[in-house]
């Protein structure tokens, strides 16, 4: 698919990294991108980075902090407000060794990587139907493998880990949770969800690991262009399954631990927490 002229595409983090590397590919064959992020001078600077190496000038910001409830809901009314089909959202951004809580009371990893997305996702969920055939690409991780399931009320607390990693593997098994959940209950509206491992990528993602160990930790990872390989994949091939986990371009069975019960299970305490903070508004996308 060389010609995405008409294609819409929202890619969280996409000022560095990954999502960088993965919006430049779609611009690149002239795709409309939006970088959402949480720094709007980086996000701008990203943008006319993109452009200027892509010749492609339908390269926009959209504010958004994944950290904050609020904000995501800003971003998801930004978008709306655009008036605009929306074809592919990638939930490409997030946090990785990291301790500490949300501005709304969630582990930060848990918080950022999945509470974030789920919400996103949720919000713009009728508009990628109305766009259909679109994409719901989120970027887990092999690090879910490592989860041994969810603590309900851990992740109501700060990171208790002295690393932050093993909260890491939780968020990254609800990101695979929560992509095979929303494939169910968009099932029949045209809209395609599935979640990514990119590979062990040299990316932005590690920077709070301390200086003197992070370029030993990240030589023998992958650069953030072929990190993004399997996003771009996940984005536009018609190969790919709904509900399907994907690493290095193909289906991969993912964890044992990623039941449909659990999956279940995070999409009502998903679903009762955000309905705490805004109300009602906004119904389930279809039954299971």
């Amino acid at each position: 698919m060389d010609d995405l002229a008409d294609l819409r595409v929202l890619v969280t983090g996409g000022n560095t990294g990954i999502g960088l590397a993965c919006a430049e590919q779609l611009a690149s064959r002239g795709a409309h991108v939006y970088l959402a992020c949480r720094s709007a001078g980086k996000a701008r600077a990203a943008a006319a980075a993109v452009s200027a190496r892509t010749g492609n000038r339908d390269v926009a910001v959209l504010p958004l902090d994944l950290a904050s409830l609020e904000s995501v809901s800003e971003c998801a009314r930004a978008y709306l407000a655009l008036g605009e089909p929306l074809h592919v959202l990638i939930n490409n951004a997030g946090v990785a060794g990291q301790r500490g809580i949300t501005s709304d009371g969630f582990e930060l990893a848990f918080g950022v990587n999945h509470l974030g997305h789920a919400a996103l996702t949720l919000a713009l969920a009728d508009l990628l139907a109305a766009s259909a055939p679109a994409r719901v690409v989120t970027v887990a991780s092999d690090a879910h493998f490592q989860a041994s399931g969810i603590d309900f009320t851990a992740v109501r607390r700060p990171t208790a880990s002295f690393t932050g990693m093993r909260e890491y593997a939780v968020s990254k098994l609800c990101n695979v949770l929560f992509s095979s959940e929303i494939a169910q209950r968009m099932a029949g509206r045209g809209v395609v969800a599935c979640s990514l491992h990119p590979g062990v990528v040299a990316s932005d993602i590690w920077r709070r690991i301390p200086w003197p160990v992070r370029p030993l930790v990240t030589r023998r990872m992958l650069s953030t262009q072929e990190g993004a390989r399997t996003s771009v994949y996940c984005a536009l091939s018609p190969d790919v399954r709904s509900g399907a986990y994907y690493d290095n371009c193909r289906e991969r069975e993912p964890s044992a631990r990623a039941t449909g019960e659990l999956a279940l299970l995070l999409w009502e305490h998903t679903h009762q927490w955000l309905a705490a903070r805004s109300g009602p508004a906004g119904d389930q996308p279809g039954d299971r």
